[in-house]
């Protein structure tokens, strides 16, 4: 099973994310590409650090959206958000193989990673700028989303991901952040990533049992404990048979 996690979040002298540390845990690394945070310089120093550790490198292309942290909705033409994938892949690419490694995959942040679950154009669009950028990359997305049922389309591969640290809806798809419980503590985002590993469910904050396969989990970098989290999970797996 893999474990991925967001890193790269910062800009100038903001950190977000411990990138150190969760790069000795994490066995894939979605990287800020600069449009919801990071920069050049850290951009450089994540994929330097990654390549060092052998851990895969992704773009985690969003929304253009600084202020926002690419969380916010955003309405943005399905041309001008292609082209603005391919633009975060590219620049990515550039540090990745600079320090001796290359993009492995594609994973939309945030708003975009929750447009893409059930809008079909914008879901085309990361998959259009995907296919620009070339190399025809993986896309890590929810499974049964819009997003994948476009990289199926186009002949891209697909890794479907599941989240630790996030609770479900009954549906097989995220809680909302801003509700009450859609981040979960420390000690239930193990057990939860554990149920997707051995069990290939997760129990929805409205008590369903929701199946869930999986071949990535996340864990998201700026969770409180994030780095404690990713190695209980990972301490977890390696002694867990998969479902």
């Amino acid at each position: 099973m893999d474990l991925n996690a967001d890193l790269g979040e910062g800009f100038g002298h903001w950190r977000l994310t411990d990138d150190d540390a969760l790069l000795d845990v994490v066995t894939s690394a979605n990287v800020a590409c600069g449009f919801h945070a990071g920069d050049p310089s850290i951009m450089r120093r994540v994929c330097v650090a990654a390549a060092g550790r052998g851990v895969r490198i992704g773009a985690q292309v969003s929304y253009r959206d600084l202020a926002g942290f690419g969380r916010r909705a955003m309405e943005v033409p399905a041309d001008e958000l292609a082209d603005e994938v391919t633009y975060q892949i590219g620049a990515l690419r550039v540090f990745a193989e600079a320090a001796g490694s290359t993009v492995s995959y594609v994973k939309p942040h945030g708003a975009l990673y929750n447009r893409v679950v059930d809008d079909p154009v914008q879901a085309a669009a990361v998959v259009a700028g995907t296919l620009r950028a070339g190399g025809r990359l993986p896309v890590l997305c929810l499974p049964g989303s819009a997003l994948h049922a476009a990289a199926d389309a186009a002949g891209l591969p697909t890794v479907a991901e599941a989240f630790a640290d996030r609770a479900y809806t009954a549906r097989g798809t995220l809680v909302p952040r801003g509700t009450p419980g859609a981040v979960l503590e420390p000690e239930a985002a193990v057990a939860q990533a554990l149920g997707i590993a051995r069990e290939a469910r997760v129990t929805a904050i409205t008590g369903e049992q929701v199946p869930v396969t999986a071949r990535s989990i996340c864990v998201h970098g700026d969770t409180p404990g994030a780095v404690a989290v990713g190695r209980a999970i990972r301490a977890a797996l390696a002694v867990t048979p998969f479902a």
